[in-house]
């Protein structure tokens, strides 16, 4: 039986993170779960495509747009299992035993998220994150692993540019469960711009897509 795992990575000038990301999915691929890795890449101009194509992915390239990159690559995907993944984050050691498990439940399964080195506020940040997504918010850095068919079912990713990962999260309300494994993820923005100022504007940009904002005008403001 093939393996029934497709990882899909959308990437743009990550290379100071892939390689920890590709790394950190080598045991699923030791233990039979993995079937094909695909990077779908924004139009990078580091060396992403290059670290992508020597751990032997498969590139799709496109727009750079998150929601678009993702759509892309799940619909390259031949894996009955869809696993979503952020190149900045790392599945941690152990992960592979309770990802079998979730595969015995046709739902959609997010992991617990942590931040490298982030400290006591790191901590803080994560226990809200995983706190939110029991109540069925997880985001793109804890990871998606989901049955093709769920992926369909519920239409799949909106081509935005921004909160792709909470469209699907609504989509996917009441077919969403923990696994109990570890996504770590980095903390270099919230170090770089604060904390509690990062985290202030990700919930501001929360409350306005939900209560109807544009996501092309979101990204706009969150760039700025």
């Amino acid at each position: 039986m093939r393996a029934p795992i497709s990882v899909i990575i959308p990437t743009l000038n990550a290379e100071a993170h892939l390689g920890a990301c590709l790394a950190g999915l080598m045991a699923g691929v030791e233990a039979g779960l993995i079937r094909e890795l695909i990077v779908s890449d924004g139009g990078s101009d580091d060396a992403t495509v290059a670290i992508a194509k020597a751990w032997g992915a498969e590139v799709v390239l496109g727009a750079p747009s998150r929601g678009g990159q993702l759509a892309r690559g799940c619909a390259k995907a031949q894996g009955r299992w869809l696993l979503v993944l952020h190149a900045d984050t790392a599945l941690q050691p152990g992960w592979v035993g309770p990802a079998v498990l979730h595969l015995d439940t046709g739902r959609a399964g997010w992991f617990r998220l942590a931040f490298a080195h982030g400290g006591v506020a790191g901590r803080w940040v994560a226990g809200w994150a995983n706190l939110r997504s029991r109540c069925g918010l997880p985001y793109g850095d804890q990871g998606l692993l989901l049955p093709q068919t769920l992926y369909r079912e519920v239409g799949g990713y909106p081509d935005q540019p921004l909160m792709e990962d909470v469209a699907i999260a609504l989509a996917l309300k009441g077919k969403l469960a923990p696994i109990e494994a570890v996504a770590q993820t980095s903390a270099t923005r919230y170090q770089s711009q604060g904390w509690v100022r990062r985290g202030s504007r990700n919930l501001w940009c929360l409350l306005r897509y939900l209560a109807g904002a544009s996501p092309v005008g979101l990204a706009e403001s969150y760039r700025r």
